[in-house]
């Protein structure tokens, strides 16, 4: 049985994380253990061919996703190249420890932190300057249980609009 993760659209910088949270799932950490990703990659990890019910649990830094839609719990996620119109793209992971789940609230504060670290790194200019907007993908109570310790970072356009190409370096 598949154990679906956490997915937060961000509303501002200043909203609650836990408002803004909206079950989805999402973590390569756990593909072998789900199946695996049948998603076409090139030699270089990158999608090549759009895969509209990707396992969840196969998303890779770098990936672009069109998520925008997707609301509550659920195990597949649509993956296509970041040369195709997109909703959003995964810029970072970090890996979470401990055997005892620490709770939503906690583990929605440190992806918080730590998408916000990074976010800065990965565009090239600071968060409250850009006109980009992130979330991030992370573990439920069930997927933890199964080892799931993945945050995934992801950015958008909070005005809804496609992304094409990579947003690596846009200083925007």
């Amino acid at each position: 049985m598949t154990r679906p993760r956490l997915f937060a659209r961000r509303l501002s910088l200043l909203a609650v994380a836990a408002a803004a949270a909206v079950s989805l799932a999402g973590c390569s950490l756990l593909g072998s253990t789900f199946g695996g990703d049948s998603t076409p990659r090139g030699d270089d990890g990158q999608v090549i061919e759009q895969n509209d019910s990707a396992d969840v649990f196969t998303i890779r830094v770098g990936d672009c996703l069109n998520d925008a839609s997707a609301s509550d719990e659920v195990t597949q996620v649509p993956l296509v190249p970041c040369s195709e119109p997109h909703d959003s793209e995964v810029y970072a992971s970090i890996i979470l420890t401990g055997d005892s789940f620490p709770g939503n609230d906690a583990v929605i504060a440190e992806a918080d932190d730590a998408c916000f670290e990074r976010f800065e790194e990965f565009v090239g200019i600071p968060y409250l300057d850009s006109i980009y907007d992130f979330s991030y993908y992370f573990p439920t109570e069930g997927s933890w249980a199964n080892g799931d310790r993945e945050i995934l970072c992801v950015i958008y356009d909070p005005a809804g609009q496609k992304l094409t190409g990579s947003l690596a370096g846009i200083a925007r």
